[in-house]
């Protein structure tokens, strides 16, 4: 299934590609919700407008290639998003697929995406997400539950609602910055995004 927004987008436009990767929801079998929820903490947490370039595929190594490859070479995504598909399974390959059409490993978004589900959960040691650069583009690979999916994004907070374990999206903008994307800004109660001084833009 494919959706698109594209002839929605300005030039001041971040585009972000959303891939669920899931053989029964492409199927039909029952609805998807880890892209619903994705996209709604997005536009809670993005200042900077965005198109989403939706994509709902089953798990097939060379689907989840050519897909990956269509949003970032063709789609124009700056960021691109995929849920699902990445624990020990026989059917689980999305980390191998993201890893075959990466012109970069990025293995920190990984280690700190399961230093955060290690807070919640023992088996988040099973997970095998990667983030990669592909072009200009930045590909991660998020879990497949709605919760899991914003624990990751946010971070570990305590009761004042501060980050004590970091999300990995505060680190998501100036990675975008550095592989010459468009400047992101976050709503700082959601997640701040982090830059070095020198990267700030002044408003």
């Amino acid at each position: 299934m494919s959706m698109s927004q594209s002839q929605l987008t300005n030039e001041e436009d971040v585009t972000i590609g959303l891939v669920s990767i899931s053989d029964r929801a492409s199927s039909g079998v029952y609805e998807d919700k880890g892209i619903p929820s994705l996209e709604a903490w997005l536009r809670q947490a993005l200042l900077t407008p965005f198109v989403a370039e939706i994509r709902v595929i089953p798990d097939d190594q060379p689907t989840i290639e050519a897909t990956l490859k269509e949003l970032c070479d063709e789609g124009g995504c700056d960021l691109v998003l995929t849920t699902g598909g990445t624990g020990p399974a026989p059917r689980d390959v999305t980390p191998e697929a993201t890893v075959a059409v990466a012109d970069k490993v990025m293995p920190g978004f990984g280690e700190q995406m399961r230093a955060i589900s290690l807070h919640f959960v023992p088996t988040a040691i099973l997970s095998r997400q990667v983030a990669v650069i592909r072009g200009k583009t930045l590909i991660i690979n998020l879990p497949g539950q709605p919760k899991s999916i914003q624990e990751t994004l946010e971070g570990v907070k305590n009761a004042l609602g501060d980050a004590v374990v970091p999300g990995i999206f505060a680190a998501v903008p100036y990675c975008i910055d550095l592989i010459g994307g468009p400047y992101i800004e976050t709503e700082e109660t959601v997640v701040k995004a982090f830059r070095p001084k020198s990267a700030v833009r002044r408003k």
